[in-house]
């Protein structure tokens, strides 16, 4: 394998093997971190905007698959993570003991050094708690047949799973081969290597299968009971972080509220911005005078140097609410009613101030 690397001020210069390469990728990322995955081995880029040329020369064998977590990497940057943390919010009355058993209560006195201690001690713990989830794409599903021995069909009808269970290789890349009663071998699907995966190297909290919650109808109930970040806490435990179907329910009652100040905000505003559909969240942020949120969440447009809103706010130098109203211009899928929001935060603050 070879690798080139250039900056985007220098294209030249990194010398490669003299034999023959092919181009397989190259553009200009924003993320300050780059994880490229090549035949087994992590390579870390730092450094933003920075121009990456990955060249392989493959003469009698084929090329592993590469890799880029554009998005992952885009979601830890410092500057989204900054933004993302200031829309969490704090708020140390959401945090609560899991239900239990009835206790009485307990009593302490304390002097104000005291209760100044125990108040900041509450605090990093609240922010310890409030660490986002890791973000993750979608995971594609595994369709790679290996191959079609037609000599041991019907030899048996059960299915045989060939699992490396070596410690030290890393979950996602440990081969896991499913012979089929068919004879054919096949990589195992996502939702098989979970299982396996659960039997050799069992995690605490988690299920061969999913628990009843997670079907369609008990879901509904859930949700209905307003038991969204239950429903959450219990899929970080069971599920690998690529589950989305909570925020359908999120987004179309308008229940932000349930998740503000929770660890899973984050996670909901980054998938909101990626998929454009951050209307409704600016204009209940609007509504409850959380107006520095809401300009913090356009803020995440201008990460992306692409964006309409990012350019023509870089080009007008705009910032808090001529910044909303760039995006309501540009970029809203529902700009009448973001424009209707900004008007009556705007009318209100000034009554307010009279």
């Amino acid at each position: 394998e070879t690798v080139l690397i250039c900056s985007s001020k220098e294209r030249s210069g990194s010398r490669v093997t003299p034999r023959s390469f092919t181009v397989l990728f190259e553009t200009t990322v924003q993320p300050s971190r780059l994880i490229v995955r090549f035949n087994r081995r992590s390579l870390c880029f730092l450094g933003p905007r920075t121009s990456i040329s990955v060249l392989s020369e493959f003469k009698s064998r084929k090329f592993a698959a590469i890799h880029f977590l554009m998005s992952e990497t885009q979601a830890s940057t410092e500057e989204v993570q900054d933004i993302l943390t200031r829309i969490t919010g704090l708020d140390l009355k959401v945090f609560r003991p899991i239900k239990q058993e009835l206790k009485p209560p307990t009593y302490k006195l304390m002097t104000d050094a005291q209760l100044k201690e125990a108040t900041q001690s509450a605090r990093e713990q609240a922010q310890r708690l409030l660490k986002m989830p890791p973000v993750l794409l979608e995971r594609k599903p595994i369709n790679d047949v290996l191959s079609e021995d037609k000599i041991l069909e019907g030899m048996d009808t059960a299915r045989y799973v060939f699992t490396d269970i070596t410690f030290n290789i890393p979950h996602r890349e440990r081969f896991i081969v499913i012979r089929e009663p068919t004879g054919t071998l096949r990589k195992a699907s996502w939702e098989e290597r979970d299982r396996i995966l659960q039997v050799y190297f069992p995690k605490e909290g988690r299920r061969l299968t999913a628990p009843p919650v997670f079907k369609e109808e008990n879901l509904k109930m859930v949700f209905g009971q307003d038991r969204h970040e239950d429903v959450l806490d219990r899929c970080q435990v069971q599920f690998e972080p690529d589950s989305s179907e909570y925020i359908r329910d999120l987004e179309k009652m308008g229940k932000y509220d349930l998740l503000r100040s929770t660890r899973h905000i984050g996670g909901l505003v980054w998938y909101l911005v990626n998929a454009r559909r951050v209307d409704g969240l600016i204009i209940d942020m609007l509504q409850k005078d959380l107006w520095q949120d809401a300009v913090s969440l356009v803020g995440l447009f201008k990460v992306h140097p692409h964006s309409e809103t990012a350019q023509e706010a870089s080009n007008q130098q705009a910032s808090g609410l001529d910044l909303l109203n760039i995006y309501a211009k540009r970029e809203s899928q529902r700009a009448g009613y973001v424009v209707l929001a900004l008007q009556a935060y705007e009318q209100t603050s000034a009554e307010s101030s009279v």
